[in-house]
């Protein structure tokens, strides 16, 4: 029997303490005081600080002005920083600042569609005809096709973005609808048959936006906030379609052209409507911990649904990366599990990962995109973070393996460099 909203999402004070607490002064390395150790449970690595700096200097050689992350874990807080969050005014990069997470968001959707089902409102397996009549040429895709990137609907930023700035200038300040995104979706050639394979699309998650505004007759930013950012105390995370500004301290964007040597552009500044429930998410390393720990313990979802969002299939070869509900899973080399999502959003790279547990998080964000170097050195701070300075390879392994700072990045739009 699902469980009631209110069940649901309480979460007591101390918990809310414990997830959001502890913001430390944006300096390199800089670390909370160790709480007290527990003899239960297995031991786990400390996270390697220095391995997460030097992955964050890597980002900053590879392209990005600035980036930072924040972990949390049994002994408290621990952030790093490099570079600057303003190439204009010169500030240092700052784990305060609240920056756009890009698809990091679809987990958010995720999230609330799932809560829906839990509320028998809607079922994975029905049809999105049935609630939304017509919109889709096929009646075989269903809503966990969607949540899995295997309805086969082509992404349509391939196309928006095959010349990364003027396709990002065209639709810099434009207000799209929902269904304007799904049509320039069904305008290109389906990848595949319903279920058939993986292959990541945004406009599986603008379609989930739909279903959520046609099931509760409300907009996603009144959904997002009455059912996670309210409920876990998000001050800092919002949804501000179509509003172009970051309000409070933020990060600036910066997008690398596809020209070679061609001047950095400020993509700060965006309605992000190209995206919306797919990735128009702003948010600050602190919050996304929040969210990704909450979330593994349980706290936004019953346990039937939680399984379901961690049940997950391969989307690689090197049976590293898996996707479930909305949902990455990572396998590290030293054997960790990690869950949550990336973000590529104009100017930004985002990881928002916990363990399984919830009891390790991290967030890491860069502040360029359209260069994949700086995204794929930025991926370096999980395997610091969670497996400390011993990364030995998993007992099961057969061989070495490569790990996330040596794979290719996933990335959510296309890259051209």
């Amino acid at each position: 029997m699902p469980l009631s909203t209110h069940r649901r999402l309480a979460m007591s004070a101390t918990l809310i303490a414990a997830l959001a607490g502890g913001l430390a002064p944006a300096t390199a390395a800089s670390a909370a005081p160790a709480a007290p150790t527990t003899p239960a449970g297995p031991a786990t690595p400390a996270p390697d600080m220095v391995g997460v700096t030097a992955a964050l200097n890597s980002a900053m050689a590879n392209g990005a002005p600035g980036a930072m992350a924040r972990f949390t874990g049994p002994d408290g807080v621990r952030t790093s920083t490099a570079g600057v969050r303003d190439r204009v005014s010169g500030e240092a990069m700052d784990t305060r600042a609240r920056f756009r997470i890009g698809s990091v968001s679809k987990t958010f959707s995720s999230v609330v569609l799932l809560q829906l089902v839990d509320e028998g409102r809607l079922e994975l397996d029905t049809p999105v005809n049935h609630h939304l009549p017509g919109l889709l040429p096929d009646d075989r895709i269903t809503v966990r096709h969607l949540l899995t990137h295997r309805s086969g609907l082509a992404d349509y930023t391939e196309a928006m973005f095959a010349k990364t700035v003027p396709g990002f200038e065209a639709v810099r300040n434009r207000v799209f609808t929902y269904q304007e995104l799904v049509d320039l979706s069904l305008a290109e050639p389906r990848t595949t048959e319903p279920g058939v394979a993986y292959k990541y699309s945004n406009a599986n998650f603008v379609v989930v936006g739909m279903l959520i505004e046609n099931v509760t007759g409300t907009s996603v930013a009144k959904q997002y906030e009455r059912r996670i950012i309210n409920p876990l105390k998000l001050r800092h995370t919002s949804y501000v379609h179509p509003e172009t500004r970051i309000e409070g301290a933020h990060v600036r964007g910066y997008l690398h052209p596809d020209e070679a040597g061609a001047p950095l552009v400020d993509s700060t500044e965006q309605t992000a409507s190209w995206a919306q429930s797919a990735g128009a998410v702003i948010s600050d390393p602190a919050d996304l911990n929040t969210f990704t720990t909450a979330l593994m313990r349980g706290s936004l979802l019953s346990p039937r649904m939680l399984d379901a969002m961690t049940t997950v299939t391969p989307t690689d070869a090197t049976q590293t990366r898996f996707y479930g509900l909305g949902l990455r899973r990572y396998d590290l080399s030293c054997g960790t599990q990690v869950y949550g999502h990336t973000g590529t959003v104009q100017g930004f790279y985002t990881y928002a990962f916990a363990t399984r547990d919830g009891r390790r998080a991290l967030s890491a964000m860069a502040n360029t995109s359209n260069r994949g170097a700086a995204n794929t050195a930025l991926g370096g701070t999980l395997e610091a973070a969670f497996c400390g300075k011993e990364t030995a390879p998993a007992a099961s392994s057969t061989k070495a393996p490569r790990t996330l700072s040596t794979l290719p990045a996933e990335a959510d739009l296309p890259e051209r460099r």
